[in-house]
């Protein structure tokens, strides 16, 4: 069985090869990669299907490299470990993994059992492992009322982008209507409000609030919106090739 493990931090890295060791006797070739393009490399020349993933690198972030990886072999299992607990992270992982393929997420804080058990449940018998205290953490940041619906992240990102309302409408094939009713659903759930702490002399613009508010909370993170941008990029790309498309009407679109 051969095992990668992708870690820019060189204690970190000897710290999972030790535990993979310890876990995974079946594991006859172990090879590290320091960052996530080195990491689709190595999977690929090397033909890797059992890889541990660190989420944040300078070079190359987990999520992107876990996206062109499952894009050339989606049959690869993938455990994402990592020092934070973002919803950012969840949500970009789940839009990118194929029906056909396991993943886990575990922190890095998790104890030996923990990661001897994701190694064994994802790597080996392929299974969906979400570490609980990544579902505690977040439970303790938002009640269910409080979740964000997939709809909303998606107008929440483009307007972290700067889109305006008709732009974020064409974008998510959305009426301009549903993208206003998305924002104040969006400003309700993310504690926004035009004069906070009731103070009418403070006025605010509730767009920049709530960005500031998701990132504050985990719900948007850099790596979320590196990823957002070069998808944005592609979107423009695409559209120009198209050439010029109607933003759809008040009653339009989704509903």
């Amino acid at each position: 069985m051969k095992v990668l493990l992708v870690e820019d931090d060189k204690y970190h890295a000897a710290f999972l090869r030790d535990a993979v060791a310890r876990a995974l006797p079946e594991a006859t070739d172990v090879r590290l990669a320091v960052n996530g393009r080195e990491g689709e490399q190595i999977a690929r020349q090397a033909g890797v299907e059992a890889i541990v993933m660190d989420l944040q690198m300078k070079e190359r972030n987990g999520i992107d490299a876990a996206r062109t990886i499952w894009a050339e072999r989606p049959s690869s299992r993938i455990l994402f470990w990592s020092n934070y607990a973002d919803e950012a992270y969840l949500r970009g992982i789940a839009r990118i993994v194929p029906k056909e393929s396991a993943y886990g997420y575990v922190l890095k804080t998790a104890t030996s059992e923990k990661l001897h058990l994701a190694l064994r449940a994802v790597l080996v018998e392929g299974q969906i492992v979400v570490d609980r205290e990544i579902h505690t953490v977040q439970q303790r940041r938002a009640r269910p009322a409080e979740a964000l619906t997939d709809s909303e992240y998606a107008v929440l990102m483009d307007m972290a982008l700067g889109l305006p309302d008709k732009e974020i409408a064409l974008r998510q094939g959305m009426s301009l209507r549903t993208v206003q009713n998305r924002l104040l659903s969006l400003y309700e759930k993310l504690g926004v409000e035009a004069s906070p702490g009731g103070r009418s002399e403070l006025q605010v613009n509730k767009r920049v609030r709530a960005v500031a508010r998701a990132i504050a909370t985990r719900a948007i993170n850099a790596e979320s919106l590196e990823i957002a941008e070069r998808e944005l990029e592609l979107w423009l790309a695409r559209r120009r090739a198209r050439g010029p498309a109607r933003t759809p009407g008040p009653a339009e679109g989704q509903g």
